[in-house]
């Protein structure tokens, strides 16, 4: 696990496991065939889709009725036959704004790297934990396990701290569930984590000594959107030994500065 620099990989970060059954497996499959036909047909009944996939109808009628519950499918105004809906566009819309995030973010991560010689994150909110978009390795870093896609805990590092101080106090409850502790340093306490996170919103960015593994620093500021709201976290991390308390306020001050580039490429304080 880390926040971003050459640490000892864990296991399951988030604790949670997941049992598939292989039915569930070949549901998944046949609910995503349904979604393939439809991206071929335009539209089709649902005896087709059966018939595409080699199922009963009944089979295929279960499948459609949970897309549509999900809004991946829509009835067209011939009841009886399907078309892609509306929550395809959706899932497109986010795909492609992390794509634009990291279009945008990555000449300045190269940047702050080259400034910090540490390793540059971008992260975003997935649920209950922060989700790498995008990492720069800086001159210092030695070989850094590679952890775009990978996913960390909110409550023990920096990125996960500035996601979770864009929230509203709803959004923060269902993100927040256990403060399970990584160090003698992890904020378990949900008060004090909660004191933690208007201190990081009054200040503009979080810092992480030594909460997620000993011996590693991590400083992250927010990546606003053109409405102002966080939607991603920029950090710089390294060994506590190379980011000491004497350097710690440089690496804020440039990675507050970088973050900020990047919302501004987003369209943030543009009139």
């Amino acid at each position: 696990m880390s926040d971003g620099v050459e640490l000892a990989e864990q296991g399951d970060v988030t604790g949670m496991s997941t049992a598939v059954t292989g039915a569930g497996v070949q549901s998944v499959d046949r609910a995503l065939g349904i979604l393939e036909v439809l991206a071929r047909t335009g539209e089709s009944g649902v005896t087709e889709l059966a018939i595409e996939l080699g199922v009963h109808k009944s089979t295929a009628f279960r499948l459609v009725a949970t897309l549509e519950a999900h809004r991946l499918v829509e009835q067209t105004s011939d009841r009886g036959r399907y078309r892609l809906g509306m929550g395809i566009l959706r899932l497109a819309g986010a795909t492609t704004a992390r794509l634009d995030l990291v279009q945008e973010a990555r000449p300045i991560s190269r940047q702050l790297a080259a400034d910090t010689g540490e390793t540059v994150n971008i992260a975003v909110l997935a649920e209950s934990s922060a989700l790498y978009l995008d990492q720069v390795a800086g001159s210092s870093a030695l070989q850094p396990h590679n952890w775009v896609g990978q996913h960390i805990p909110l409550h023990a590092t920096s990125n996960g701290k500035v996601l979770l101080s864009g929230l509203d106090e709803s959004a923060l409850d269902s993100a927040l569930g256990k403060l399970p502790s990584y160090t003698p340093h992890t904020i378990t306490g949900r008060a004090k984590f909660r004191d933690e996170l208007a201190r990081v919103r009054d200040q503009g960015y979080a810092v992480a000594v030594d909460e997620l593994e000993i011996g590693l620093t991590a400083v992250a500021a927010p990546i606003r959107n053109a409405h102002g709201d966080v939607v991603a976290s920029m950090s710089v991390s390294g060994p506590s030994f190379r980011l000491p308390e004497g350097r710690v306020g440089e690496v804020v001050r440039l990675v507050v500065t970088a973050a900020a580039e990047v919302s501004h490429r987003l369209g943030w304080g543009h009139r």
